[in-house]
Protein backbone atom coordinates (compact mmCIF):
# COMPACT_ATOMS: atom_id res chain seq x y z
CA UNK A 1 0.00 0.00 0.00
CA UNK A 2 1.18 3.50 -0.85
CA UNK A 3 0.12 7.10 -0.24
CA UNK A 4 0.69 8.72 -3.63
CA UNK A 5 3.37 11.04 -2.22
CA UNK A 6 6.32 10.60 -4.59
CA UNK A 7 9.64 10.37 -2.77
CA UNK A 8 11.94 10.98 -5.71
CA UNK A 9 12.32 11.06 -9.47
CA UNK A 10 14.22 7.96 -10.53
CA UNK A 11 15.88 7.08 -13.81
CA UNK A 12 15.58 3.88 -15.82
CA UNK A 13 19.07 2.47 -16.37
CA UNK A 14 18.15 -0.55 -18.49
CA UNK A 15 15.18 -2.51 -19.80
CA UNK A 16 15.79 -6.22 -20.42
CA UNK A 17 13.22 -7.99 -22.57
CA UNK A 18 12.32 -11.45 -21.23
CA UNK A 19 9.91 -12.85 -23.76
CA UNK A 20 6.51 -11.46 -22.81
CA UNK A 21 7.87 -9.89 -19.62
CA UNK A 22 10.71 -7.51 -18.80
CA UNK A 23 13.19 -6.63 -16.08
CA UNK A 24 13.85 -2.95 -15.46
CA UNK A 25 16.77 -1.50 -13.56
CA UNK A 26 16.25 1.86 -11.88
CA UNK A 27 18.44 4.40 -10.12
CA UNK A 28 16.74 5.90 -7.08
CA UNK A 29 19.17 6.61 -4.23
CA UNK A 30 16.52 7.56 -1.71
CA UNK A 31 14.12 4.64 -2.15
CA UNK A 32 16.94 2.13 -2.72
CA UNK A 33 18.94 3.10 0.37
CA UNK A 34 17.06 0.65 2.59
CA UNK A 35 15.56 -1.61 -0.09
CA UNK A 36 15.50 -5.33 0.62
CA UNK A 37 14.76 -8.38 -1.50
CA UNK A 38 10.99 -8.82 -1.98
CA UNK A 39 10.02 -5.33 -0.86
CA UNK A 40 7.54 -3.23 -2.82
CA UNK A 41 8.32 0.02 -4.61
CA UNK A 42 5.80 1.93 -6.71
CA UNK A 43 7.18 2.89 -10.14
CA UNK A 44 4.91 5.39 -11.89
CA UNK A 45 2.13 4.11 -9.68
CA UNK A 46 2.73 0.41 -10.36
CA UNK A 47 3.60 -1.77 -7.37
CA UNK A 48 6.78 -3.71 -8.26
CA UNK A 49 8.92 -6.12 -6.25
CA UNK A 50 12.68 -5.75 -5.71
CA UNK A 51 14.30 -8.88 -7.18
CA UNK A 52 17.95 -8.65 -6.02
CA UNK A 53 19.09 -10.26 -2.82
CA UNK A 54 20.55 -8.03 -0.12
CA UNK A 55 24.16 -8.72 -1.16
CA UNK A 56 23.46 -7.68 -4.75
CA UNK A 57 21.75 -4.51 -3.55
CA UNK A 58 24.80 -3.67 -1.41
CA UNK A 59 27.06 -4.07 -4.45
CA UNK A 60 25.04 -1.48 -6.41
CA UNK A 61 23.97 1.21 -3.93
CA UNK A 62 21.20 3.49 -5.10
CA UNK A 63 19.86 1.03 -7.67
CA UNK A 64 17.34 -1.78 -7.80
CA UNK A 65 15.71 -4.10 -10.35
CA UNK A 66 12.14 -5.32 -10.73
CA UNK A 67 10.39 -7.80 -12.99
CA UNK A 68 7.31 -6.65 -14.92
CA UNK A 69 4.94 -9.35 -16.11
CA UNK A 70 3.02 -9.31 -19.38
CA UNK A 71 -0.28 -8.23 -17.75
CA UNK A 72 1.40 -5.19 -16.20
CA UNK A 73 3.11 -4.25 -19.47
CA UNK A 74 -0.23 -4.50 -21.24
CA UNK A 75 -2.31 -2.56 -18.75
CA UNK A 76 0.12 0.19 -17.77
CA UNK A 77 2.52 2.61 -19.40
CA UNK A 78 5.58 0.69 -18.14
CA UNK A 79 5.81 -1.04 -21.51
CA UNK A 80 6.93 2.29 -22.96
CA UNK A 81 9.86 2.79 -20.59
CA UNK A 82 13.36 2.94 -22.05
CA UNK A 83 16.86 3.74 -20.86
CA UNK A 84 16.86 7.31 -19.55
CA UNK A 85 13.13 7.47 -18.79
CA UNK A 86 12.25 9.34 -15.61
CA UNK A 87 9.91 7.60 -13.18
CA UNK A 88 8.06 8.45 -9.97
CA UNK A 89 9.23 6.33 -7.03
CA UNK A 90 7.62 5.65 -3.66
CA UNK A 91 8.37 3.03 -1.03
CA UNK A 92 5.50 1.13 0.58
CA UNK A 93 3.92 3.06 3.44
CA UNK A 94 4.73 2.15 7.03
CA UNK A 95 1.95 1.54 9.54
CA UNK A 96 1.73 4.50 11.87
CA UNK A 97 3.22 6.94 9.34
CA UNK A 98 1.37 10.03 8.14
CA UNK A 99 -1.00 9.44 5.22
CA UNK A 100 -0.21 12.57 3.23
CA UNK A 101 -2.09 11.56 0.10
CA UNK A 102 -4.72 8.81 -0.07
CA UNK A 103 -4.74 5.01 -0.03
CA UNK A 104 -3.05 3.84 -3.23
CA UNK A 105 -2.63 0.15 -4.01
CA UNK A 106 -0.25 0.39 -6.93
CA UNK A 107 -2.75 -1.58 -9.05
CA UNK A 108 -3.33 0.41 -12.23
CA UNK A 109 -6.94 0.49 -13.45
CA UNK A 110 -6.18 1.89 -16.90
CA UNK A 111 -4.02 4.31 -18.81
CA UNK A 112 -5.09 7.79 -19.80
CA UNK A 113 -3.64 10.49 -22.03
CA UNK A 114 -2.65 14.04 -21.20
CA UNK A 115 -5.01 16.12 -23.32
CA UNK A 116 -3.79 19.60 -22.41
CA UNK A 117 -1.86 21.63 -19.88
CA UNK A 118 -2.68 25.26 -19.14
CA UNK A 119 -0.41 27.50 -17.06
CA UNK A 120 -2.19 29.21 -14.19
CA UNK A 121 -1.61 32.60 -12.61
CA UNK A 122 2.00 33.81 -12.72
CA UNK A 123 3.98 34.60 -9.59
CA UNK A 124 6.19 37.62 -8.92
CA UNK A 125 9.06 36.07 -10.91
CA UNK A 126 6.81 35.36 -13.88
CA UNK A 127 6.68 31.60 -13.40
CA UNK A 128 3.23 29.96 -13.10
CA UNK A 129 1.94 29.27 -9.61
CA UNK A 130 0.22 26.15 -10.90
CA UNK A 131 -0.61 24.24 -14.07
CA UNK A 132 -4.01 22.79 -14.93
CA UNK A 133 -3.69 19.39 -16.58
CA UNK A 134 -6.56 17.64 -18.35
CA UNK A 135 -6.48 13.85 -18.88
CA UNK A 136 -8.62 11.39 -20.79
CA UNK A 137 -10.47 8.80 -18.71
CA UNK A 138 -12.00 5.48 -19.83
CA UNK A 139 -15.77 5.75 -19.52
CA UNK A 140 -15.99 2.66 -17.31
CA UNK A 141 -13.98 4.48 -14.61
CA UNK A 142 -15.84 7.79 -14.75
CA UNK A 143 -18.25 6.83 -11.96
CA UNK A 144 -15.35 6.54 -9.50
CA UNK A 145 -13.98 10.03 -10.23
CA UNK A 146 -15.70 12.97 -8.55
CA UNK A 147 -14.89 16.64 -8.08
CA UNK A 148 -12.65 17.15 -5.04
CA UNK A 149 -12.11 13.39 -4.86
CA UNK A 150 -8.76 11.62 -5.13
CA UNK A 151 -7.09 9.88 -8.06
CA UNK A 152 -3.55 8.59 -8.59
CA UNK A 153 -1.89 9.67 -11.84
CA UNK A 154 1.44 7.93 -12.45
CA UNK A 155 1.42 7.21 -8.74
CA UNK A 156 0.85 10.83 -7.69
CA UNK A 157 -2.07 11.45 -5.33
CA UNK A 158 -4.08 14.31 -6.82
CA UNK A 159 -7.35 16.10 -6.14
CA UNK A 160 -9.82 16.19 -9.02
CA UNK A 161 -10.85 19.70 -10.08
CA UNK A 162 -13.42 18.78 -12.72
CA UNK A 163 -14.82 15.36 -13.60
CA UNK A 164 -16.49 14.58 -16.91
CA UNK A 165 -17.81 11.50 -18.68
CA UNK A 166 -14.46 10.69 -20.27
CA UNK A 167 -11.95 13.18 -18.86
CA UNK A 168 -10.90 14.99 -15.69
CA UNK A 169 -8.63 17.85 -14.68
CA UNK A 170 -6.21 18.54 -11.83
CA UNK A 171 -4.23 21.58 -10.67
CA UNK A 172 -0.55 21.06 -9.90
CA UNK A 173 1.52 23.28 -7.64
CA UNK A 174 5.19 24.02 -8.52
CA UNK A 175 6.43 21.42 -6.02
CA UNK A 176 4.49 18.65 -7.76
CA UNK A 177 5.62 19.86 -11.18
CA UNK A 178 9.27 19.84 -10.10
CA UNK A 179 9.26 16.63 -8.04
CA UNK A 180 7.30 14.28 -10.31
CA UNK A 181 7.13 13.23 -13.95
CA UNK A 182 3.93 15.27 -14.36
CA UNK A 183 6.06 18.36 -14.81
CA UNK A 184 7.65 16.70 -17.84
CA UNK A 185 4.53 15.39 -19.56
CA UNK A 186 3.38 16.79 -22.90
CA UNK A 187 -0.05 16.45 -24.53
CA UNK A 188 -0.38 12.97 -25.99
CA UNK A 189 1.75 11.28 -23.32
CA UNK A 190 0.28 8.25 -21.54
CA UNK A 191 -0.20 8.07 -17.76
CA UNK A 192 -1.22 5.34 -15.34
CA UNK A 193 -4.53 5.84 -13.57
CA UNK A 194 -5.74 4.31 -10.32
CA UNK A 195 -9.12 5.39 -9.00
CA UNK A 196 -10.01 5.50 -5.31
CA UNK A 197 -10.29 1.91 -4.02
CA UNK A 198 -12.81 3.01 -1.40
CA UNK A 199 -15.24 4.07 -4.14
CA UNK A 200 -15.01 0.64 -5.76
CA UNK A 201 -15.61 -1.15 -2.47
CA UNK A 202 -18.65 1.01 -1.69
CA UNK A 203 -20.11 0.26 -5.13
CA UNK A 204 -19.61 -3.46 -4.61
CA UNK A 205 -21.22 -3.42 -1.17
CA UNK A 206 -24.23 -1.46 -2.39
CA UNK A 207 -24.67 -3.80 -5.35
CA UNK A 208 -24.71 -6.79 -3.00
CA UNK A 209 -27.19 -5.05 -0.72
CA UNK A 210 -29.54 -4.41 -3.61
CA UNK A 211 -29.28 -7.99 -4.83
CA UNK A 212 -27.33 -7.20 -7.98
CA UNK A 213 -24.68 -9.78 -7.04
CA UNK A 214 -25.34 -13.48 -6.75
Amino acid sequence: MFTGIVEELGEVLAVQELGDSARIRIRGPRVAEDARHGESIAVNGVCLTVVEDDAELADSPGEFSADVMAETLRRSSLGGLAEGSRVNLERAMALGARLGGHLVQGHVDATGTLLSRTPGQAGADGSPLWDVLRFSLPGRLARYVVEKGSIAVDGVSLTVVEAGADEFSVSLIPTTLAATTLGLKAPGDAVNLEVDILAKHVERLLAAREGALS
